[in-house]
C-alpha cells in the first residue's frame, strides 16, 4: 500500500496509470479512489481535479457499458470529500459531508439508475419467494418476507457509498500522514467529535426519517453516518488512553458489522460524548496522573540525595575518627619510647656512679 502511495506521488501520469488500473475492476476500485484523494490532499485541488477528469473518462465508459454506476459514484464521492478536507483541513466536517454524498448518490440512483434498481428489486423478490418455497416444502411455518422497494435500495446503496467514500478518504489521509507526517492521522482521527447542536440535529433527522415509513429508514441511516464515525473515534481514543491493543478494536468492528444493536450503541456513544466530553475527562486524568508521578519522582530524588549526603557525611566522620585514633596511637608509642630512653639513661647514670664509688674506695 505504501509503495502505491509513493509511486502516485512521483508524478501525475504514474498516479493516473495506477488509478485507471485500479478502476478497471470492482475489486480494487476503492484503491483508485484513495489514490485520487491522496493527490488532492497532497498536491492541491487543481491537481486532484485533473486526475479526477482523466480517471473519470474510462470509469464513465465502464458505467455506460455495464449499467452499474457504483464505481463512478465512489470516485465522485471520495473526490468531493477530499476537496472538502483539503479546503477546510477539518476531518469532522468531511465526515459530516458524507451525509451529502449518501443522499446525492441515492437521488442519482432514483433518477439515472432505474434499470439497476428494478433488476435488484426483482432479484430480491425472487430470492425471498424461493426461500419461502423451501421453508414450506420442509414443513416449517412460512414467514412472509417483504422484499425491499426501489426507494429502500436507493437509500441503502447511497448510505453504503457515503460510508465507502469516507473510508477511501481515511485511507488517503493515512497514506499522506505515513509518508510526510507519521502518526498525524491517528491523532486527528482520535480527536474527531461534533458539537452538541450538530449531534442532536443529526439524531433528530435520523429518528424523523425512520418514523416516516419503512421505505425511508434506509435514507435515515445516512444521517447517522457522522455519529457512527464519531463513535469509532471515541473508541480509538479510549483504547489509546487505556493502553489497549488492536484486538479489542478489531472485535468491535466485527460485532458492529454483524449486530444492529452495536450500531445503535456506537451512535449512543457519540451522543454521550457530545454531552460529557469524555476526552477532556480522560486527558485531565492523564495530566493528574502525570503530575502525581512527577511529584513522586521528585520526592524520591530528594530522598536519595539526602541519603547520599548522609552516607558521605558518615564516611567523612569515620575517616576523621580513624585519623584521630592513629594520631593518638603514634603519640602513645612516642611517649613509651621516650620513657624507655629515660629509663636507660637512668640506669647508665646509676652504673657510672657505682663505678666511681668503687674507684674511690
Amino acid at each position: 500500500m505504501h509503495g502505491l502511495a509513493r509511486i502516485a506521488m512521483n508524478g501525475r501520469f504514474r498516479a493516473l496509470l495506477l488509478a485507471v488500473a485500479c478502476f478497471g475492476t470492482m475489486l480494487f476500485a476503492w484503491i483508485g479512489a484513495a489514490i485520487v484523494a491522496l493527490v488532492t490532499l497532497r498536491k492541491g485541488i487543481q491537481e486532484g481535479v485533473w486526475l479526477l477528469l482523466w480517471t473519470g473518462l474510462p470509469v464513465l465508459l465502464l458505467a455506460k457499458v455495464s449499467g452499474d454506476g457504483s464505481v463512478l459514484a465512489l470516485l465522485l464521492g471520495t473526490s468531493f470529500l477530499a476537496i472538502v478536507l483539503r479546503s477546510t483541513v477539518d476531518l469532522a466536517l468531511s465526515a459530516l459531508a458524507s451525509v451529502a454524498v449518501a443522499l446525492a448518490t441515492g437521488m442519482g440512483l432514483l433518477w439515472f439508475g432505474q434499470d439497476l434498481l428494478t433488476e435488484l428489486a426483482q432479484m430480491f423478490e425472487q430470492f425471498f419467494v424461493s426461500l419461502e418455497q423451501q421453508t414450506a416444502s420442509s414443513g416449517n411455518q412460512v414467514v412472509r418476507l417483504q422484499p425491499p422497494t426501489q426507494l429502500q435500495l436507493a437509500g441503502m446503496m447511497g448510505t453504503a457509498n457515503g460510508a465507502m467514500s469516507f473510508l477511501c478518504l481515511a485511507l488517503a489521509r493515512y497514506w499522506q500522514a505515513s509518508l510526510y507526517n507519521p502518526g498525524g492521522f491517528g491523532t486527528e482521527f482520535r480527536e474527531l467529535r461534533f458539537p452538541k447542536a450538530i449531534v442532536f440535529a443529526l439524531l433528530f433527522a435520523g429518528l424523523a426519517g425512520a418514523s416516516v415509513s419503512l421505505s425511508f429508514r434506509s435514507w435515515a441511516t445516512a444521517a447517522l453516518l457522522p455519529l457512527t464515525i464519531a463513535g469509532f473515534s471515541l473508541l480509538h481514543a479510549g483504547a489509546r488512553v487505556r493502553g489497549r491493543g488492536s484486538f479489542g478494536l478489531s472485535l468491535m468492528y466485527v460485532t458492529w458489522l454483524v449486530f444492529d444493536a452495536v450500531k445503535l450503541l456506537l451512535v449512543g456513544f457519540a451522543v454521550a460524548d457530545a454531552l460529557l466530553d469524555f476526552r477532556s475527562r480522560w486527558n485531565a486524568g492523564l495530566r493528574a496522573g502525570t503530575n502525581r508521578r512527577k511529584i513522586a519522582n521528585d520526592q524520591n530524588h530528594e530522598e536519595s540525595t539526602v541519603h547520599r549526603q548522609g552516607e558521605a557525611g558518615s564516611v567523612e566522620t569515620d575517616e576523621r575518627g580513624e585519623r584521630s585514633q592513629s594520631g593518638a596511637g603514634e603519640e602513645g608509642s612516642h611517649d613509651s619510647k621516650s620513657d624507655q630512653y629515660e629509663e636507660r639513661d637512668g640506669n647508665s647514670d646509676g652504673n657510672s656512679d657505682n663505678g666511681n664509688d668503687s674507684t674511690r674506695s
